[in-house]
């Protein structure tokens, strides 16, 4: 089977990414990254590219006014992207990219959608959420994205465990930790065959 071309979305630190990459480079990992897009010039996701010498671009409105999907089409096509893959990507995805890609744009989420997904539902506000709904477990979804926040097919999830002394800063630090695990499993059995989009 011919590897799975990886295009990431990421706004800041990209340690989902990172995670991803790393599992890139085992003998078993059929995918590999072809490119990385930041919407944020100084993320550290571009910096986590250039490292890895992997091809990256900072596209947003200030680079590209309103043609930011056109951008961002033309970079994954030029890199022959399979599977988009958002990681810590701080903007709604345009619906012209996802009409382009349907069916092959993931995402994370740090909860266990369908609760706490939607609009203004990510990093802390989610955390914050869970604790404030007395939740016992949360952890992390990956998903297929479409028109609609955090709607998409539920691909894979892991539980997290909520403790009753939790803040929303070690509830953050223990979900991340399993996602940095469950994206790149998912993805490997997207390019395995396991999953099928």
């Amino acid at each position: 089977m011919p590897k799975l071309n990886l295009g990431f979305l990421a706004s800041h630190g990209g340690s989902n990414m990172q995670a991803i990459i790393d599992a890139c480079k085992k003998d078993n990992f059929n995918a590999k990254p072809c490119v990385v897009i930041s919407n944020n010039s100084e993320s550290q996701a571009l910096q986590r590219a250039k490292k890895e010498g992997i091809p990256y671009y900072h596209i947003s409105t200030a680079t590209h006014n309103d043609n930011v999907d056109d951008a961002i089409i033309g970079v994954m096509e030029k890199h022959n992207v399979d599977l988009i893959i958002l990681a810590g990507y701080m903007k709604k995805l345009g619906d012209k990219v996802i009409e382009k890609f349907k069916g092959k744009i993931l995402n994370i989420h740090p909860a266990l959608l369908p609760k706490y997904g939607g609009k203004g539902m990510y990093g802390k506000y989610v955390h914050e959420a869970v604790l404030a709904a007395g939740e016992k477990v949360s952890g992390p979804t990956v998903h297929v994205v479409d028109l609609v926040y955090d709607h998409g097919r539920i691909l894979s999830q892991k539980e997290v465990p909520v403790y009753p002394d939790d803040t929303k800063e070690t509830l953050s630090a223990r979900v991340l930790e399993q996602e940095h695990i469950l994206y790149p499993e998912t993805i490997k059995k997207i390019a395995d065959g396991e999953i099928v989009l």
